[in-house]
């Protein structure tokens, strides 16, 4: 069956409008932090994709929250747990430093690595030396 021009054009400015809110895109995210990934980077990415859980630390207070975390395409997505349908949030990581806190950082636990982009700092937990290190 042939498609109406009236279908077709429909059916394209909805698929246009399901792109313009796909601010993570690594496209967007790239453009926007003015970096690239070369194609080597592109395609280490797609080999290596993880999941599993980690404690965010809360900003300024000692509480830790536990998530399902999957990292994938320069990207953490938050889950409550592992189930979940969609993520809670999502971060992108083009840009972002990783390292291991400062005593400045004042955080007293094994196994926290910190991530920072300019002014945007995380901090997270492994549950084990194992996690830690993928």
């Amino acid at each position: 069956e042939q498609e109406s021009e009236d279908d077709t054009h429909s059916s394209r400015s909805s698929l246009d409008r399901q792109s313009h809110h796909r601010a993570n895109t690594t496209m967007h995210v790239c453009w926007y932090r003015n970096t690239s990934v070369s194609m080597a980077d592109h395609s280490a990415a797609v080999e290596n994709q993880l999941s599993g859980y980690l404690l965010r630390k809360f900003k300024n207070s000692n509480g830790w929250q536990k998530l399902w975390v999957v990292f994938t395409n320069f990207c953490l997505f938050f889950y409550k747990t592992h189930q979940d349908d969609f993520p809670l949030a999502s971060l992108p990581l083009l840009g972002y430093a990783v390292s291991s806190p400062t005593e400045a950082d004042a955080i007293q636990k094994d196994y926290v690595f910190k991530l920072q982009f300019k002014s945007h700092v995380y901090f997270f937990r492994a549950e084990s030396k194992y996690t830690f290190e993928r």
